[in-house]
Parts: structure tokens; C-alpha cells; sequence
């Protein structure tokens, strides 16, 4: 791992310590008629509003040119690539949340897509019936009690909260695409992996932006219900229910 690589992750590491600091002295201003799922709503709605602004302005934009331009089997592809990267990490956070039958499922989803496959551009396991399994560290913190604490917006990445913020760079470091040392390579397939995800999301952006009086409020609703439910079971169902603790197939 070259010097820059290892400079660029504390960079990260540090950047995203420094974003909850902010948000946590922002917090301090908030009224006493606030949300309690959202404490910190003044800095959240700040960064909403400049995450709109600058997705107006350049991503969905850019993200409709690349669904306008870019042939739906090769967009499948690129999605299907990043899907298999994301598998490996999952793998990793199945086995630290002990769910080995999931973690079986995802070491067979990455081994059968990334040899068969083309290295993931088709999903063959799918096809198979083999189930995709999606886990990142937040979940797994949260497998092994640890609260989600308060509703947060980060700038750039969006909704999340306290404990998934503070999850942050150890996702970031099990992305595999993290150990990759040409820096422009990397960036390259960061970028292309944002595009992806912006473009798969257009669609749902549409019925937000329809459907809410209050796209703050909607979203992080919609955000904190899904996070919640994929880890604490529901009323009646057992601890070791095999749909605990799952991310949504289009989360």
C-alpha cells in the first residue's frame, strides 16, 4: 500500500470525525419541541437543502445523460459490478454478526459472479436462486446493541445517523475498491459508482418529489424505519429470524 493510499484513508477517518462534531455542536441550538428521532433537524435541514442544491444542480443531471446515453445491458453490467464488490463486505459483516448461513450465500454470490460471471458484470448467483445478503458495519454494530443514536444528514452522502456516520470509515476501508493504489483509477471507479447509484435512484426521486409536502421529513422517516426494522425484530418475531437485520434488496 503505497503512502498516498494510507494518507488519503486517514483523510476519511478524520473527515468523517470532524463531520459529527460539527453535527453534534449543531445539535445545541435545537428547540424543545423537536423531533426526538431528529435533535439535530437545523444542521440536517441545512445540509438537505445543500445536498439538493448540489444534486439539482450536477448529479441527477449528469445521472440522466448517463441513463439517456448508456445502453441498458451495460448499465445492468456496471450495476451488477458494484453489487458484487458490495457482497465482499457483506460477506465480511454477516460473519461478525455470526449469520453463517448468510455469509455461506455470500462467499458462494461472489465467488460464482465474479469467476462465471465476467468479475460480476452478470449476476449468475441470482439466476441460481442464490440470495444476496446485504450487511455494512452499521448494522452490525447495531446487530450487537449499539443504538442508532440521533437522525443525521452528511454532506454528500445523505441520510444516516450518529452510529452509521461513525460506521462510515470502516465501510469505507472494506470496500475493496479502497485497496486499490492508482489513486486515479480509484477515483475513477468512485465517481462511476456514484453515477450508478444516482441513476438507479432517479425513478424514486421522481415519486418523492411528487408525493411529499415535506421531502426532509419523508425522507428521513423513510430512512430511520428501514434502518430500525432491518435490525430489531418486530413484534412476534424471533431474535434469529432470518429476515433481521437485512438490508432491503434496493436500499
Amino acid at each position: 500500500m503505497t503512502h498516498q493510499t494510507k494518507y488519503s484513508k486517514v483523510i476519511v477517518a478524520r473527515g468523517a470525525a470532524a463531520m459529527l462534531g460539527l453535527a453534534l455542536l449543531a445539535g445545541c441550538a435545537t428547540g424543545p419541541h423537536s423531533n426526538p428521532d431528529d435533535p439535530l433537524e437545523p444542521f440536517n435541514r441545512s445540509m438537505y437543502s445543500f445536498n439538493d442544491g448540489l444534486d439539482k444542480a450536477v448529479l441527477k443531471p449528469v445521472a440522466t445523460a448517463y441513463q439517456d446515453v448508456t445502453p441498458k445491458p451495460v448499465r445492468t453490467g456496471v450495476s451488477n459490478f458494484f453489487a458484487n464488490l458490495t457482497d465482499v463486505w457483506s460477506f465480511v459483516n454477516n460473519l461478525l454478526q455470526g449469520r453463517g448461513a448468510d455469509a455461506l450465500d455470500t462467499m458462494v454470490r461472489v465467488n460464482v459472479n465474479t469467476i462465471f460471471g465476467l468479475g460480476g458484470l452478470l449476476d449468475i448467483a441470482s439466476e441460481m436462486g442464490v440470495q444476496r445478503h446485504k450487511q455494512d458495519f452499521g448494522l452490525t454494530l447495531g446487530h450487537w446493541g449499539v443504538e442508532t443514536g440521533p437522525y443525521l444528514v452528511l454532506p454528500l452522502l445523505g441520510p444516516s445517523t450518529v452510529r452509521d456516520a461513525a460506521a462510515l470509515p470502516v465501510d469505507y476501508l472494506g470496500d475493496p475498491l479502497s485497496s486499490i493504489n492508482d489513486v486515479g483509477a480509484r477515483n475513477s471507479l468512485y465517481g462511476l459508482k456514484v453515477l450508478e447509484k444516482r441513476e438507479s435512484l432517479l425513478n424514486a426521486g421522481d415519486v418523492l418529489e411528487a408525493a411529499a409536502l415535506d421531502r426532509y421529513s419523508f425522507t428521513r422517516d423513510v430512512y430511520l424505519q428501514v434502518r430500525s426494522q432491518r435490525i430489531t425484530p418486530k413484534k412476534g418475531q424471533a431474535q434469529d429470524d432470518d429476515d433481521a437485520g437485512k438490508l432491503p434488496e434496493d436500499y
